[in-house]
């Protein structure tokens, strides 16, 4: 079905805490899995990256850097050294992150749509900060049962404009999709929120086999971040 949007959640709070740790605590606290209690609490409506496999993938960049697993710099300063070091800080930003928003990227048009009253203009739009900016404050304090019905009438009708069926009995898929906007509309309205709310939390906006130093925007794109440090500012998107 094509490549996925990713809005990755980050607790900069945890971020910062996991960057400012040695080298080596680090690689050992990965490797003996005792940092798990560092990592926010995963959150259950969310995509989330298990623990063992966040500790697997950070270790296995680290295992690659040139540097033995005793190295006492802070990570910080090895991730400003390496050659991958946005690699690295996305890995991070992963471990230190409760889950993320995920949805084909052919659909979040549609809710990107519904959302904003408008039409969302190619891949630049879509993936824009101000763009997710607007999306955050027009889903603020939105119901999610109000969001993700305005998004399944307005599938149904670009449907219907289409000429293409709304009878289940026509087409298998039709209810197993309207589940699936639904899900994932108010998913989307649920991370909103959580963005909004919660002060030490930035989201943080790629996809699929992204480069990692095009993740993010703005003040929060990963290389910027790797060459200026963490941006003071959690109310706007990366």
């Amino acid at each position: 079905m094509g490549l996925e949007i990713i809005v990755l959640l980050v607790d900069v709070s945890r971020l910062k805490l996991t960057l400012d740790l040695a080298w080596n605590t680090l690689y050992e606290g990965l490797e003996k899995r005792t940092l798990r209690n560092t990592r926010p609490v995963q959150d259950s409506r969310l995509k989330i990256l298990f623990d063992i496999d966040a500790e697997a993938e950070l270790l296995d960049w680290m295992d690659a850097q040139p540097w033995g697993k005793d190295e006492g710099k802070s990570f910080h300063e090895l991730l400003d050294e390496s050659t991958d070091g946005e690699k690295g800080l996305l890995l991070a930003m992963q471990w230190a992150s409760p889950g993320a928003w995920e949805a084909w990227e052919g659909r979040a048009y549609l809710y990107l749509d519904v959302a904003l009253n408008t039409i969302i203009d190619g891949e630049d739009v879509l993936y824009g900060g101000e763009t997710w900016d607007e999306v955050r404050k027009e889903l603020s304090g939105l119901l999610e049962s109000e969001y993700a019905e305005k998004v399944c009438m307005d599938w149904m009708e670009r449907r219907k404009a289409l000429g293409e069926t709304l009878d289940e009995k026509q087409d298998a898929r039709i209810v197993p999709t309207y589940e699936a906007h639904d899900r994932a509309a108010k998913s989307l309205v649920y991370t909103m929120n959580r963005w909004n709310s919660e002060s030490d939390m930035v989201a943080i906006i790629g996809r699929d086999h992204l480069e990692a130093r095009k993740w993010g925007t703005g003040s929060w794109n990963v290389s910027t971040v790797l060459v200026h440090g963490l941006p003071d500012d959690t109310t706007a998107s990366g």
